[in-house]
């Protein structure tokens, strides 16, 4: 199971400055204004070889009236039972304030692993001050700077070794595991019941009944796979009940070890911002994605444009990665779930194609000889050998004299010219130009 680390304090200690520094992304919103961070924020981070995930939580108010910031109080409390290891931030510039003993005291009664992050000790005055931090009863202080990184090497250092080695479930990586993802209500436990033949989930019109992540081993009719139904994922802005907010940790992480998500929409409703949050979540985690609209029965006035509409809609909404099955089904009526089960089992197996580097060559070279990348500031870049690298999913490098100047078009171009010669629909694709 991948390893969670969650940022906690109160607000306006850098805990998002943090993130995006782990993240190496701007996702999280940097402002001097208390209470901004009313989110959570989930990234990807590594450190040493370390893969993990980061959450960045609102900030801490106890006893507070603000309906915003008592969601705040209850989610980071269950961030804190899910992580693995906290990241304690508090302020070097301001000292021990109430609230940072407030949060003290909880995380000591909570027992889990977490380290004291003095932030914003930007100088070596700053830096020598944060010991005052000791008297919260941390046997560490970690004086670091968000802004510039200085001393985040260090705490990762310790934060990654306290990661616990967490036994993997006896699960055979020959057999394909399929996540059920989608927002809350969309027929996600319906699909596997169906699959099953039995109520293996509890299957209610409430969004959010199903709680936890479960797999089960499918073997019959010659399909052979895990096949895991997670919690709904809902826009975290709606995210109200604590339980909700758990479930969408938990799908997170399903999200992280499956091979392949089923993607769950309803087709009585657009393809909303949060279906293509979810789409995106599976694309960046580099996992092959198999879009099934449900509840196609349920569409009134459909005539022999309406699929193929309601398809063109989903495309422009996920382009550019636009090569993805998309299958119209009714659950209930078992309507092509077996055709979409046979096809993720496909995006399963082109996501582990190896293509040999001498066919690759054969096939690219020529193309990119009539087609070359265009000049940049006078010089010409010459691509003059491209190989697979041996990643989990399909990755190549193409290697010239310039990779600075190869731009993110003809990086697609690339892409869809692989994708042209060799069937990878469903299945994210990575190209890197490097130096020859």
């Amino acid at each position: 199971m991948p390893n969670i680390l969650a940022l906690v304090g109160r607000p306006n200690v850098g805990k998002s400055t943090l993130f995006n520094r782990l993240t190496k992304r701007r996702m999280a919103i940097i402002d001097p204004t208390a209470g901004v961070t009313r989110d959570r924020h989930y990234g990807k981070s590594d450190w040493n070889g370390i893969t993990f995930s980061v959450i960045d939580t609102g900030g801490y108010i106890k006893d507070s009236d603000d309906v915003f910031e008592l969601q705040i109080r209850e989610q980071i409390e269950i961030a804190i039972e899910e992580a693995d290891v906290i990241l304690f931030m508090v302020d070097a510039m301001e000292g021990i304030t109430p609230m940072d003993e407030v949060m003290a005291d909880l995380l000591r009664r909570k027992g889990k692993p977490y380290l004291l992050v003095a932030n914003k000790a930007d100088n070596a005055r700053l830096m020598n001050d944060s010991s005052v931090f000791y008297a919260l009863g941390v046997e560490e202080v970690f004086p670091v700077s968000s802004i510039n990184g200085s001393g985040t090497g260090d705490l990762l250092d310790v934060a990654v070794s306290k990661f616990k080695q967490k036994e993997e479930e006896e699960m055979d990586p020959d057999i394909p595991k399929f996540a059920v993802v989608g927002r809350p209500n969309v027929g996600k436990s319906s699909l596997v019941n169906a699959l099953l033949g039995q109520e293996r989930n509890i299957v209610t019109d409430i969004p959010g009944t199903t709680r936890d992540s479960i797999y089960t081993r499918y073997n019959q009719f010659g399909l052979d796979f895990y096949l895991v139904d997670t919690a709904g994922l809902r826009k975290k802005g709606k995210v109200q009940e604590n339980i909700e907010f758990y479930s969408v940790m938990r799908s997170v992480r399903a999200i992280e070890l499956a091979d392949v998500c089923i993607l769950l929409v309803d087709a009585t409703t657009p393809f909303e911002s949060q279906d293509l949050n979810i789409f995106s979540l599976a694309a960046r985690n580099n996992k092959g994605v198999v879009i099934l609209v449900n509840k196609w029965d349920l569409v009134h006035n459909k005539d022999h444009n309406s699929a193929k509409n309601y398809e063109q809609q989903i495309r422009e909404r996920i382009a550019p990665f636009t090569d993805v099955p998309v299958i119209f089904t009714a659950v209930p009526q078992k309507q092509r779930i077996f055709k979409a089960i046979e096809t993720a089992v496909a995006v399963f197996y082109s996501r582990r194609k190896k293509i040999p580097t001498a066919k690759l060559n054969d096939v690219m070279l020529p193309l990119i000889q009539k087609n070359p990348p265009p000049a940049t500031k006078g010089k010409y870049i010459k691509i003059k050998y491209v190989t697979q690298l041996p990643t989990h999913y399909p990755s190549f490098a193409f290697f010239c004299n310039l990779p600075q100047y190869v731009k993110e078009p003809y990086m697609r171009f690339l892409e869809n010219q692989i994708r042209s010669k060799w069937d990878f629909s469903g299945v994210p694709i990575k190209v890197y130009c490097r130096k020859k």
